[in-house]
C-alpha cells in the first residue's frame, strides 16, 4: 500500500540522529529505477555487442549513464547509520559474511554455465583460474555484490572521522582520473563518495525527498531542466586536450563524453541522483507505479539472477533471424532479464525449493542472534 505523506525521518541532524521507518515506498521505488536501468545497461550492450551495431535503446542507457550507477550505491548506503554501531560481530555477519554468502553461491552457479566454455578454448586450468581469480578481480555482473562489504567496512572504520573530511577525500577520489585496471580500486575510488553521502547524508536525503513531494510542480519543472542539461553532459564530446582527465575505467572504449570530465562526473552524479529521488518520491504517490516498488523492494533477486535469462534471450533472438533490429532485440532481451528472475523468484517462493539462492539459510550466519533461526533475505543497505 502506497503510503500518502511523505516518509522522511523527524530528525535531520547527522547520520545516526534518523527516526529509521521499517520500509520506505519512495526507496524501494528508487531501488526499482536504478535496477532496470543497470539491467538495460547490461542488456543493451550485450545485444549491440553481439551485432556490431547500436540500436535505438543505446542513447537512453548512455543518458543514464552519468547517474545510474551513483543512484545505486547512495540508496545502498542509505540505511546503514541503523546498523553501523552494533557489535563488530553482528555487524561482520550481516554486513560482509552476509553478502559474501551470495557472492561465492552466484559466482559458482555463474561459472557453472560460463566454466565449460572456458574450458573447451583454453583448457581446464585457464577455467579454475578464472574462478579463482574472481575472488580477488570480482566477476561480470557480480561487483557490486563484492564492493559492498568492503564499503561496509571502509565506512565503519572511518565514521569517528568528521564528515566532511571523509566526504571530501570521497569526492578528490572521484574526481582523479583513476584506472588502474581493477573492479575494485577504479569503482571504490569512482563510487565511493556516493555510497558514504547515502550514509552521512541521510536525513537530509529523506528531507530532500519530503520538499520535492511537497512542490511536485515545481519539482517536475526541475527535472525537464536537469533533463536537458543531462543530456547535454551525457552525449556531448569531451575536448580532445581534456580526454585524458576524464573519469573512464580502463575496460572502456568510448569517446570520453562532458559527464566524464573531473568535476563534471560528480556534478552530474549528485545532481542525477538527487533527480532519481525526485521522480522516486512522485511515483510513490500513484497507485500505478506499485509494481515498480516491488521490483525495487526485490533488486538484489533481479540483480543477482538476471545474467542467465538475458544471455539466453540474446542468442536465442539473434540466431532465430526473424527480428533484425537492434533495438527490437535490446528492449526484448531486457524484458527477459527482468522477468525472468522474477518469475525463478516466484517459483522459489510457491514450491519453497530453492529459497537458499535468495535466503542466507542458518548455517551461514557467525551467530543466531538470540535464537533466532530464519533465515536472512538479500536486501542491501541495511
Amino acid at each position: 500500500m502506497t503510503i500518502p505523506a511523505p516518509q522522511h525521518p523527524a530528525r535531520v541532524d547527522g547520520p545516526g540522529s534518523v527516526d529509521w521507518p521499517t520500509r520506505v515506498d519512495w526507496v524501494d521505488h528508487a531501488k526499482g529505477i536504478s535496477i532496470l536501468l543497470v539491467v538495460m545497461m547490461h542488456s543493451v550492450l550485450g545485444v549491440e555487442a553481439a551485432m556490431g551495431v547500436p540500436g535505438w535503446l543505446h542513447p537512453v542507457v548512455e543518458f543514464c549513464r552519468p547517474f545510474r550507477m551513483p543512484a545505486f550505491f547512495l540508496i545502498s548506503g542509505l540505511f546503514l547509520a541503523r546498523t553501523i554501531d552494533a557489535p563488530w560481530g553482528r555487524y561482520i555477519d550481516r554486513k560482509v559474511v552476509h553478502f559474501a554468502y551470495f557472492y561465492v553461491l552466484w559466482l559458482t552457479i555463474q561459472f557453472a554455465f560460463k566454466g565449460p566454455g572456458i574450458a573447451m578454448e583454453e583448457g581446464a586450468g585457464a577455467a579454475l583460474g578464472a574462478y579463482l581469480t574472481a575472488f580477488l578481480q570480482p566477476f561480470g555482473t557480480l561487483w557490486f555484490i563484492y564492493i559492498l562489504p568492503v564499503f561496509f567496512l571502509f565506512t565503519r572504520l572511518v565514521k569517528g572521522l568528521p564528515v566532511w573530511l571523509v566526504l571530501a577525500w570521497a569526492a578528490v577520489m572521484e574526481i582523479m582520473p583513476i584506472a588502474t585496471g581493477s573492479v575494485i580500486f577504479d569503482e571504490f575510488a569512482a563510487r565511493y563518495v556516493y555510497f558514504f553521502a547515502g550514509y552521512a547524508l541521510a536525513a537530509r536525503v529523506f528531507a530532500f525527498e519530503g520538499w520535492t513531494a511537497r512542490n511536485s510542480a515545481l519539482t517536475a519543472g526541475a527535472l525537464c531542466v536537469w533533463a536537458l542539461v543531462n543530456g547535454v553532459l551525457a552525449f556531448g564530446i569531451a575536448p580532445a586536450a581534456l580526454a585524458g582527465y576524464a573519469q573512464a575505467f580502463t575496460w572502456e572504449d568510448k569517446a570520453p563524453k562532458w559527464a566524464d570530465l573531473p568535476g563534471i562526473s560528480l556534478l552530474a552524479g549528485s545532481i542525477g541522483t538527487l533527480a532519481v529521488i525526485a521522480i522516486s518520491g512522485l511515483l510513490a504517490r500513484v497507485s500505478w507505479a506499485n509494481g515498480l516498488r516491488w521490483i525495487g523492494a526485490h533488486s538484489i533477486v533481479i540483480y543477482l539472477a538476471f545474467f542467465l535469462p538475458m544471455a539466453i534471450a540474446r542468442v536465442i533472438l539473434i540466431r532465430l533471424g526473424i527480428i533484425t533490429d537492434v533495438g527490437t532485440i535490446s528492449l526484448l532481451v531486457w524484458i527477459a532479464a527482468v522477468s525472468g528472475p522474477i518469475v525463478f523468484y516466484m517459483i522459489v517462493q510457491w514450491t519453497g525449493f530453492g529459497r537458499f539462492l535468495f535466503e542466507r539459510p542458518a548455517w551461514a550466519r557467525l551467530s543466531n542472534e538470540g535464537g533466532r533461526q530464519k533465515a536472512d533475505r538479500m536486501v542491501p543497505g541495511e
